[in-house]
């Protein structure tokens, strides 16, 4: 069982259930969201990811066509995001847990949309746009 929380702790969850695999995305959005040079991310099935409080707080936004990404709208905290395209899956932002999940990132996706001020400095797998149609658990 992992729990997390936003940053002022009003929106709190709990994922029961395996998370992964984990990657550090690059896109612009993830980018901009995140006031970051990428976003941590890793997919857990919707079934064990439960809000425990702040359901209130939670907005979510359009990023792109289907994507949508939530956060607590106290504290601007990132809290996941969701596509219509696998239901299934909640994306969780690995920053919001309070425990180590055990899983590493194993790639790094949309690298063709990088911060050209950031330098990615390991030797994980780097993909120019997403992994979809490549499926993710082939990084397992």
């Amino acid at each position: 069982m992992l729990t997390g929380r936003c940053l002022c702790g009003g929106v709190r969850f709990e994922i029961d259930g395996p998370i992964g695999p984990a990657v550090y995305c690059h896109c612009s959005t993830c980018r901009r969201a995140n006031g970051s040079a990428f976003a941590a991310n890793a997919s857990t099935p919707r079934a064990g990811f439960r809000l425990l409080a702040g359901a209130e707080l939670i907005r979510e936004f359009e990023s792109s066509p289907g994507k949508q990404r939530a956060f607590c709208s106290r504290c601007g905290s990132p809290i996941y995001a969701t596509m219509p395209d696998d239901a299934s899956i909640v994306r969780i932002r690995l920053g919001t847990l309070d425990q180590d999940p055990g899983e590493r990132p194993r790639a790094h996706i949309w690298v063709g949309s990088k911060a050209p001020w950031h330098e990615i400095g390991d030797a994980l797998p780097q993909f120019p746009e997403s992994m979809r149609g490549k499926r993710e658990d082939k990084l397992r």
